[in-house]
């Protein structure tokens, strides 16, 4: 049995996920169980730093890159202390403040020596670069654990700062980046000094803009072919522009933002062909906006079932998959499916440090 504490810090910027995680195998098959969780809020210096990292210079994005493992290390060590547990070993994401594959290069903060040194516990981390070396899109990863942690369900799609899918077709897994999910959503409500639309409410009560939807459906990303992967610099660039220069009400915008989303997800789901017996499994914050999730049931009705899980599960499972990608390079395993990313193989990915 391996005990892992996974890090999660996603593009949403809505704090650091903390999941502490069992893994062992039956039969020739992965088993999980999250032990232990908890998520910490970014304090508003932290957000900043992190939400504006990609326009600091070299010397400075160095900088935080080194505080941000010490950061991490130190939330690491009084969660472990707090909760009196021990661990093989620390495996973190990091947070992505650069992601440009088609220019061979991505980068998440957090460094690992100094998460290592902080924490004192061994630490497995930088889970991306290798599969970008390789020609892959670094992205997404999660869909090894849906592979083989979470194979009964025919898709599985994560609602984070941005959203994307896994499923198994033609004897490989398949995943990608639809498109957004909680990002522009988070923007919106940022206008509004708002950290978020709690359960969607806010954009249960606008009107769709139907020339915004058209917009944004139009948005050439949509039409690219997969695996692709997109992150914060496609939103900063293309989409929000488009929700700046809009003059309507923050919940109407919010309202058709969600309808745009859900129909970007339904138009793939329903491209793939799925059985009439078929599931769809959401995770990730977006999975708590009731609105949201109702109106994917909406479009995908009659197509497949929406499976929502318990709540530990929804918000920590990116830091469960994070905790079992360190199980498997521990082990010399791929972690990373090239059937995913694009890359010209298969890689165990992610780079080791010991307290020193």
């Amino acid at each position: 049995m391996f005990k892992v504490l996974g890090l999660m810090s996603g593009t949403s910027l809505d704090g650091l996920d903390m999941a502490y995680c069992h893994f062992w195998q039956e039969q020739d098959t992965w088993e999980f169980e999250i032990r232990q969780c908890t998520a910490i809020n970014y304090n508003k210096a932290l957000y900043n730093k992190l939400k504006n990292a990609i326009h600091l210079s070299e010397s400075e994005h160095s900088q935080l890159h080194l505080e941000y493992g010490v950061w991490l290390g130190e939330r690491a060590k009084e969660f472990l202390h707090s909760h009196d547990l021990t661990v093989d070993f620390v495996a973190s994401h990091g947070h992505t403040s650069h992601h440009r594959p088609e220019e061979g290069y991505t980068f998440q903060l957090g460094d690992g020596q100094k998460l290592a040194n902080t924490s004192g516990q061994k630490v497995i981390c930088d889970f991306r670069s290798l599969d970008v070396k390789l020609g892959g899109q670094g992205a997404p990863l999660v869909p090894i654990g849906d592979e083989l942690l979470l194979a009964r369900y025919s898709f599985c799609l994560n609602l984070g700062g941005i959203s994307n899918i896994s499923f198994h077709k033609d004897g490989k897994r398949l995943a990608f980046d639809i498109g957004m999910a909680n990002m522009p959503l988070n923007h919106i409500t940022g206008k509004i000094g708002l950290k978020y639309d709690a359960g969607g409410q806010r954009a249960k009560r606008g009107k769709l803009l139907p020339e915004v939807l058209q917009q944004l459906n139009a948005l050439e990303y949509y039409q690219l072919p997969y695996p692709k992967s997109t992150g914060f610099e496609w939103f900063s660039q293309k989409v929000r522009p488009l929700i700046d220069t809009t003059h309507a009400a923050p919940e109407d915008l919010l309202h058709t933002v969600i309808h745009h989303n859900a129909e970007q997800i339904a138009a793939i789901i329903k491209k793939e062909n799925p059985g009439t017996d078929s599931t769809l499994l959401v995770t990730g914050g977006g999975a708590f906006n009731t609105f949201f999730v109702n109106t994917l049931r909406e479009k995908l009705k009659n197509v497949c079932t929406v499976v929502i899980p318990p709540e530990k599960f929804i918000a920590y499972k990116e830091a469960m998959v994070f905790a079992f990608m360190g199980v498997l390079r521990e082990l010399g395993e791929d972690n990373v499916l090239a059937s995913v990313t694009g890359a010209r193989r298969n890689s165990s990915s992610g780079v080791i440090f010991y307290p020193c």
